[in-house]
């Protein structure tokens, strides 16, 4: 069985279909967060802070796969907003450690339904089914 596709449609491709796929999902959420102030890379770090108890920046920034830097330019802009609170640990006081406020709590739970409303939406056109296999496809392709 050949993999290669048959004809010069993008659609063919999986690189394509992915790209877009992914595309078209981050709009979607994006659009469902904005009316929160935050978007889904805000998200993600919401969702790590959310379950668990404090962290480091850098503990966060390798939950998420991203660089320190990113990381502390992201909580910045999410501390001004009031949603996170840095302070040193008092364990070692090189490390900060993030913490969700009040505030940042109640964001969470909002931005959580309207994630999960746009995510539905975009899995509307396949069954329960196939919405759990692609997440478990997806899941395999991308362990390390």
């Amino acid at each position: 069985m050949s993999t290669e596709p048959s004809t010069a449609d993008p659609h063919e491709v999986l690189a394509y279909l992915l790209k877009h796929a992914t595309l078209k999902l981050t709009a979607s959420t994006d659009a469902a967060l904005a009316p929160l102030g935050i978007d889904g890379k805000d998200f993600g770090a919401l969702r790590v802070l959310a379950h668990r108890e404090p962290s480091s920046q850098l503990q966060v920034a390798q939950t998420l796969g991203i660089d320190r830097t990113t990381m502390v330019a992201l909580l910045d802009v999410l501390e001004r907003k009031g949603i996170v609170t840095r302070r040193p640990d008092p364990a070692d006081r090189r490390r900060n450690v993030v913490e969700l406020t009040e505030q940042g709590l109640r964001t969470y739970d909002a931005a959580q339904a309207a994630y999960l409303e746009a995510e539905s939406a975009f899995l509307a056109g396949l069954s329960r089914t196939a919405a759990d296999q692609l997440r478990r496809t997806l899941r395999t392709i991308v362990q390390d």
